[in-house]
């Protein structure tokens, strides 16, 4: 007997073929037939899905579960979006290899670097591990709903190899020579590949840069070489502007691996900058390199208060601000110099920046005072010229007079939908950069392949629902070697998602409070999401993620926008039995 029949879907099987009416089978965790009747078995469980479609589960290539899959075993909001694989650790902002006395400080670099709060790290990783390996056996013991795979990231293998100075310097060959035994040593454990970043945008504690920016190229050579070593791997790479394409097509070639290069957005003030980097890895694919770009299918919109500006921080004229707390941090802020350096830099094209000075694009969300409400909703620019001030001076004056509490939006880039086309359409582009797990009071992305199949797919149709599918699935599980996965095929592991194809999208932005200590997220909901199974096991339908796998108890989320506010995170210790997802590791390939 099967354990799941589902009975007359539309299955788009990940290849970016037609959908056809089928009945699929699962047994045991693999999908055993497809066709009218599948298996001609009984099945202990069968649905009705006449009128709705089935495709692979959603592979998220770019997220940074890295630390709440210690706390939080279904990795929300992910499984609830459609997401039955996560790759984790990208950017190289990563929590081991870490010893207990550099706690504090991995800590501190991801509530800078990745919008955290220190209080919710502090009280929500488990850390019964220090090594790379030791992680993965951590995350396969602790049990997650959904599939993880890791990168080793390159910022905390400089931490751990060099201490306070890996912000500050390039590594001597001795301290290399340690890296790349730490690289082999996770890439014989599991790790799907390697993964740094050279972005400005990314800054660590006291403002210092995420010690990966102070590698040089023979120091990334080195590195990116383990994978040529371990005969496996992908090298994911998220580019600052000096970061040359012909320099990581070297890579590539000496590598033979796999090399993903983000992150790729449309900037509106330098519209053909993104552009002239994926037609660069088109020409390099062209040449047999195996690359692809990392884009977007979203607008990233940020919102931010002054205490955490992170869509300013990659500024150069915002460095010195960067280390200052409390009054200096302030008075920095009224300082006229430090402001005029700032217009002065805005007023200069750059080839990749996430502010451009756009302040029509920024927006009053909250007020800290009442007395200000008539402000919310509104744009700094509007305001700004209803008072005859300069739009930076506006923003930085209101969010002084209020303690920094006033809560701001700014959509940074990929605002121009034209151009989001043409990046889905290029085809040296990956769609990516969800960044779940990360920002979590900035934005969340989480749900980007529902906005793709609603957006992109139903209302815009820029791409149809096959290759939309293929793009989400098959394309980037076979580009990081996930095998077994992103299809629907007989043998092929039971990732799935079903789903309405008239009504699949993304709900409104919601603020909730569900993270350790009570601290708050952003989540979006989804909608025309019928179920969710990883391994054959289901972990989401209509309503959101099944707390408990095998269970009636349910939690974390709303899965439709008429669905109450989620509820409180469950218990997670111990985690509930069963749990279907695995840690892929990259040698089970």
């Amino acid at each position: 007997m099967n354990d799941l029949l589902i009975r007359g879907a539309t299955v788009h099987d990940g290849s970016g073929g037609e959908g056809r009416v089928l009945d699929v089978a699962v047994h045991a965790g693999r999908i055993v037939a497809l066709g009218t009747d599948a298996g001609c078995q009984p099945a202990r469980r069968t649905i009705d899905a006449g009128g709705l479609a089935l495709m692979p589960g959603i592979v998220d290539n770019h997220t940074h579960y890295d630390a709440q899959a210690t706390w939080d075993p279904y990795c929300t909001p992910s499984p609830a979006l459609g997401v039955t694989t996560a790759v984790i650790g990208n950017c190289g902002f990563t929590i081991v290899p870490c010893r207990p006395g550099d706690r504090e400080l991995i800590m501190r670099n991801l509530t800078q670097v990745e919008g955290m709060s220190l209080d919710v790290l502090r009280q929500g990783i488990d850390w019964q591990f220090e090594t790379i390996p030791q992680y993965l056996d951590f995350l396969e013991r602790r049990g997650s709903a959904i599939n993880l795979a890791a990168f080793v990231g390159h910022s905390s293998l400089r931490s751990f190899v060099m201490g306070e100075d890996a912000p500050r310097r390039a590594a001597r060959p001795d301290e290399i020579a340690q890296m790349r035994a730490l690289v082999l040593d996770g890439l014989r454990a599991g790790a799907i590949g390697f993964a740094t970043s050279t972005s400005p945008a990314h800054n660590g504690e006291g403002g210092l840069p995420m010690p990966s920016r102070l590698a040089d190229d023979d120091e990334l050579r080195s590195l990116v070489g383990c994978l040529r070593e371990a005969g496996r791997g992908v090298f994911m790479l998220t580019k600052g502007g000096h970061t040359r394409i012909d320099f990581l097509e070297s890579l590539a070639a000496d590598s033979g691996r796999p090399v993903v290069v983000a992150a790729l957005l449309h900037n509106s003030t330098n519209p053909q900058a993104v552009f002239a980097d994926l037609d660069a890895i088109e020409a390099a694919r062209g040449r047999g390199r195996r690359m692809i770009g990392a884009i977007s299918a979203c607008p990233l919109t940020n919102d931010f208060t002054l205490h955490s500006p992170y869509p300013v921080e990659g500024l150069q004229s915002w460095q010195p601000a960067l280390a200052l707390k409390g009054e200096a941090f302030k008075a920095k802020l009224r300082e006229r110099a430090f402001r005029d350096a700032i217009r002065a830099e805005l007023a200069q094209p750059a080839v990749f920046r996430l502010f451009n000075g756009e302040w029509h694009k920024v927006h009053v969300v909250e007020v800290a005072d009442p007395a200000r409400r008539a402000l919310e909703h509104r744009s700094i620019a509007e305001l700004a010229a209803e008072t005859g001030t300069d739009p930076l001076d506006f923003m930085l004056d209101l969010a002084l007079a209020e303690n920094l509490d006033t809560v701001f939006s700014a959509v940074l880039l990929n605002s121009d939908e034209d151009a989001v086309a043409r990046l889905l359409r290029h085809p040296a582009s990956l769609v990516s950069l969800s960044d779940a797990g990360a920002h979590l009071t900035f934005f969340n992305d989480a749900g980007f392949g529902l906005h793709l199949l609603g957006h992109w797919v139903r209302r815009r149709g820029v791409l149809d629902l096959p290759a939309a599918v293929r793009k989400l699935t098959s394309e980037p599980a076979e580009l990081f070697g996930i095998a077994g996965r992103g299809r629907i095929a007989a043998g092929a592991w039971a990732d799935l998602l079903l789903f309405d194809p008239a009504r699949v999208d993304r709900g409104p932005k919601q603020r909730v409070r569900d993270l350790p200590g009570g601290g708050a997220r952003l989540t979006t909901p989804a909608i025309g999401v019928h179920g969710v199974w990883v391994n054959g096991e289901q972990v989401a339908d209509e309503r959101g993620v099944l707390a408990a796998v095998h269970g009636s108890s349910r939690a974390m989320g709303a899965a439709s926008v008429s669905a109450a506010a989620p509820a409180a995170m469950p218990p997670v210790s111990p985690a509930p039995a069963r749990l279907p997802g695995r840690v892929l590791r990259q040698f089970d390939a």
